[in-house]
């Protein structure tokens, strides 16, 4: 990924945090010959820099994924930023982006008991922390059955790459009326990158 050293992430706490607020990612690999992606929850052990998914079985991009460097894209929050916004009309539109590329290699998840706990793990991540649904509590033979439809596996983490494009090339001022304009929004996006703007700018 092309990143200028002043939209550079290089606080990896920061990292780990978009990869968990935006967990849902885009896997590249390549399969007989092309370029191929899915799109895929993917669960972050931070400890043993891991990444956590699983495909489903019929999905032919786990067949040929061995020996080769994958990459996992985490895409934050995002909008356009329009010069009109600005103290002067000598400017062009941009955007203003978060994301976080993860580069490694794929190993398949054969274990059972390893399977079924980076499915718990998920679930625990994705529902209200009052909710009643638990995998623990699912017939062991039906999800037994369940899990042969899909391929487990765990990402080795052996680079990551953070960009975090808010502005930074602009002066302070140029910054705020950006702000002020984002703050205006009803757009969860554009309120989003509004406050890392201003985090960025206490920085």
């Amino acid at each position: 990924m092309y990143v200028p050293a002043h939209f550079e992430i290089t606080d990896l706490s920061t990292v780990y945090k978009i990869i968990r607020e935006n967990s849902f990612a885009a896997l590249f690999s390549q399969h007989k010959g092309a370029p191929y992606a899915t799109h895929l929850p993917l669960i972050l052990d931070q400890d043993h820099m891991y990444l956590y998914g699983h495909f489903a079985r019929p999905n032919p991009q786990w067949k040929d994924i061995g020996n080769q460097i994958v990459l996992a894209v985490f895409h934050g929050p995002h909008c356009y930023i329009s010069p009109s916004w600005y103290e002067t009309n000598r400017a062009v539109p941009t955007w203003n982006y978060v994301t976080v590329h993860v580069y490694g290699e794929v190993e398949l998840i054969d274990d059972e008991d390893e399977l079924a706990a980076s499915l718990n793990d998920m679930v625990l991540k994705y529902e209200s922390p009052d909710s009643s649904y638990s995998l623990r509590d699912i017939d062991p033979g039906y999800l037994s059955g369940l899990n042969k439809g899909i391929q487990g596996f765990k990402l080795k983490i052996n680079r990551i790459e953070g960009k975090a494009k808010l502005s930074q090339n602009h002066s302070i001022e140029r910054q705020q009326l950006v702000i002020q304009q984002l703050e205006k929004s009803q757009n969860a996006d554009e309120h989003k990158i509004s406050a890392l703007m201003k985090e960025s700018l206490r920085h």
